[in-house]
């Protein structure tokens, strides 16, 4: 009898689905915020459609070309697709239930979104006025006939396809097809407010209420409209053609992406059969492409939702802290001469690297600037500081990567422009994707030139900075800074290929280096000593690593992992389930750091990485791993690492059978990382300000406002109750530098009737001020080594 092999790994699409689950399980959980819960729509509807675009027609294609290889989670094609379809119109029924709770939440909340059914005279004015002045410039109404070619419908668009007929002739009947505007128009009206109550209109409904007047022309008196959507082959096809640039194959490639093969027909499942047929037909659709939904599609568009709501309904904003070593109006450059500094976003802030590119760009010492981009923001300061070194003379070499995906045509636009500007763009490297995160300044100091560096695990993008949880390393250490110099000149020269010592770059050594780091810790295992690893990342899909792990585990290595995506080992197989421990973190910020500890027989070693563990990164793909040196750098990433170990609050199990069970360990306490975390770094780098604060005046109930809400922990010092005595306001003239007459409050009428014109020394007014607190200005607010006069609150951020 011949034994079935069992498949020792979980199919990589079928996780990645429970992973956008887990998604969908946060707006379900009914203690997020409202508003959230609407914008966790969002994402799990833009997660779904890039899965589609890439993942579904990747499948899709083996499908056609009926190739039988089966794919790593063990499935075949063909049933691999007919399981994703199974699970998505699964996910696509629990999402619409869910979208439909959260609506009559906010019915609760007098938030209303009204249909075209629900609209109130007054309403029905404003709809119809805004129709026509916004949006009926905006539309193209089709006609459809069977004589007729059925129009190109626009990947990831939403249209309306609409029934024409006669109320007393229904066999009289017309379709017709209009794209909803999703870039001149905003998907969400907000109406005019009534007693209280807010409301809501979504343009589909806008335009369903207007059909009469899109189609005067005709004698129709009954119209039906219903929400289609398409998604389409995302994959590039890049030709051979050598007379044509690389950036010119990557613009025809982008075209034609946008007439890529349907991958999935999404429709509203009220949609009368005679139309859905029509479409089906004329577009040539396959039945295994098509997805019933409900009235409206493209959901991403919630994560744009209008801000309406009240304080309670969004997420309490976590102020980034600033590092405590990075002042303002201190240089960046001589901190790094003295230590190693690393930056933990979304808890500190982006601002600190814009300051340190801001610098060299002026910095006369400074001689070259380089960094590799992958993604950057729409309107790019990081982009902006580059530009600005090319205009004051330096030389700035820019790696971009053509081939980000859905980033490509920003990143051309990117490249031309600081080519343009006099920049070296180096435009990726053929069949390797750059994907490290680094950013390098070669200074001239004495007689010789000095390197600096960042290595990072996320995009050079201040506004995923804000809402990404990664780590960025600054360091004039020449182990590292060295090396990253090295890795540009690979990129400039013709791609030579150089020996680190410290830095792992794929795909040349990245593999083997985490492989043998492994097998030290299987060895330290087998020798009767603890081995132990803690490996935190987006992804882990990689059959050879996750071998690796499985061997580990078998040695009795003790494993913990930290994976939000794709994971593709099954933690509960016989002989490894002992030893491997699985969590996933879905919470406010998208956890994209990497992170790799090793137990090292006691001396642990750390390192951070741009890379996960799949095929692309340790093979294809330009990656960096870094070792973290500095101790107290390393304390805390440990400390992150630990602190996420103990969430049961947002943490998932990852178990083989995707279940997505809450991992609610320890409940006699909530832990919950991301929040613990940003309190630990808040503790740690931010310094407790004072306030010398009158709770009887506005300009001081300001003051501790602004501490307040940008999260400063704060001691509250209430002069008029307690008292102030001469040493502390001694304490006051020296760290703000202000002499005792300007802590005055000269248009009291204390000071008008016993004080005014009198030469008083800066002694006898400290004696005053002590024994008259109502005559000192407020709030004075003091961080310990500083203090600043906070009038207005704004002025607090001269002594951060």
């Amino acid at each position: 009898m011949i034994m079935k092999k069992i498949n020792p790994f979980i199919n990589r699409e079928m996780s990645w689905l429970s992973f956008n689950a887990r998604v969908l399980q946060e707006a379900e959980d009914p203690s997020v915020p409202l508003f959230e819960r609407i914008r966790f729509v969002g994402i799990f509807s833009n997660n779904l459609d890039e899965f589609f675009r890439v993942r579904v027609a990747s499948v899709r294609r083996m499908v056609d070309f009926e190739d039988d290889e089966t794919l790593i989670g063990g499935i075949k094609a063909d049933a691999l697709h007919e399981q994703i379809m199974e699970t998505v119109v699964d996910h696509q029924r629990r999402s619409q239930e869910i979208f439909r709770k959260i609506m009559k939440e906010m019915e609760r909340e007098n938030i209303f979104m009204v249909d075209e059914k629900d609209l109130a005279p007054e309403q029905i004015v404003f709809v119809k006025n805004y129709f026509k002045e916004k949006v009926l410039p905006n539309l193209i109404p089709i006609m459809l006939s069977k004589e007729h070619k059925f129009p190109y419908l626009r990947d990831r668009s939403v249209y309306l396809a609409i029934k024409l007929s006669m109320k007393d002739r229904p066999e009289k009947f017309a379709y017709a097809l209009i794209r909803v505007p999703n870039i001149s128009v905003p998907r969400f009206l907000v109406l005019p407010e009534k007693d209280g109550k807010k409301y809501v209109m979504m343009l589909d409904d806008v335009i369903r209420y207007s059909l009469p007047d899109i189609f005067p022309l005709f004698n129709y008196d009954h119209f039906e409209a219903y929400t289609v959507k398409v998604t389409r082959d995302a994959e590039l096809d890049i030709d051979d053609d050598i007379s044509k640039s690389f950036v010119e194959k990557m613009e025809a490639s982008l075209k034609r992406r946008k007439v890529g093969t349907p991958v999935r027909l999404l429709y509203d499942k009220e949609i009368p059969e005679d139309l859905l047929g029509f479409i089906i037909k004329k577009m040539k659709l396959d039945p295994d492409n098509q997805v019933p939904g409900g009235k409206y599609h493209n959901h991403k568009d919630f994560m744009d939702f209008p801000e309406i709501g009240q304080p309670h309904h969004y997420y309490k904003r976590l102020t980034p802290i600033r590092h405590k070593e990075l002042k303002q109006h201190e240089s960046i450059l001589k901190k790094l001469r003295r230590k190693d500094i690393m930056l933990h976003y979304p808890y500190q802030s982006f601002s600190h690297f814009l300051d340190l590119l801001r610098e060299a760009a002026i910095d006369p010492k400074v001689k070259e600037i380089g960094i590799t981009i992958y993604r950057v923001a729409n309107a790019s300061r990081v982009v902006n500081a580059l530009l600005n070194a090319i205009r004051n003379g330096k030389k700035v070499t820019v790696v971009i990567e053509l081939q980000a995906r859905f980033d490509e045509e920003a990143n051309i636009y990117w490249s031309n422009k600081l080519q343009d500007e006099g920049a070296h763009v180096i435009n990726g490297i053929p069949g390797l994707k750059v994907h490290s995160k680094l950013a390098w300044i070669k200074r001239k100091e004495k007689n010789s030139l000095r390197n600096y560096a960042y290595v990072g695990t996320g995009n050079f993008h201040e506004g995923t900075a804000r809402v990404y949880g990664d780590d960025g390393l600054l360091t004039a250490d020449p182990r590292i800074a060295d090396e990253v110099a090295k890795l540009f000149s690979f990129f400039k020269q013709t791609y030579r290929v150089a020996t680190y010592k410290h830095l792992i770059v794929s795909p040349f050594s990245m593999r083997s280096f985490f492989e043998e780091m492994i097998n030290r810790e299987i060895a330290i295992a087998k020798s009767g000593r603890r081995g132990y690893m803690l490996l935190k990342m987006n992804s882990l899909i990689d059959p050879d690593m996750m071998n690796k792990i499985y061997e580990a585990a078998r040695a009795g290595v003790k494993i913990r992992l930290i994976v939000r995506g794709i994971f593709g080992l099954k933690t509960e197989m016989e002989g490894v389930r002992e030893n491997i421990e699985a969590i996933s973190i879905v919470d406010k910020y998208l956890e994209h750091s990497r992170i790799f500890l090793f137990g090292n027989g006691g001396d642990d070693r750390i390192f951070i990485s741009s890379a996960d563990w799949m095929p692309r990164n340790l093979n294809r793909r330009i990656e960096v791993a870094c070792p973290i040196y500095n101790e107290d750098l390393k304390a805390e990433l440990r400390e992150m690492l630990k602190i996420q170990l103990q969430d049961n609050t947002k943490s998932r199990i990852l178990d083989n059978e995707l279940s997505n069970t809450y991992n609610r360990q320890h409940l006699d306490k909530r832990f919950r990382s991301q929040e613990d975390y940003y309190q630990y770094i808040k503790e740690k780098h931010q310094l407790t300000m004072k306030i010398y604060h009158n709770p009887r005046c506005s300009k001081s109930r300001a003051g501790l406002k602004y501490l307040e809400e940008n999260g400063y922990k704060i001691d509250v010092k209430n002069y008029l109750k307690d008292g102030i005595t001469p040493d502390e306001i001694k304490e006051i003239m020296k760290k703000t530098g202000m002499p005792a007459i300007d802590l005055v409050r000269t248009h009291e009428d204390l000071y008008k009737k016993e004080y005014k014109g009198k030469e008083l020394s800066d002694d006898e007014w400290v004696e005053i001020l002590a024994a008259q607190p109502k005559l000192l200005q407020r709030p004075i607010v003091i961080n310990g080594k500083k203090g600043i006069l906070a009038q207005p609150p704004e002025q607090i951020e001269k002594i951060r």
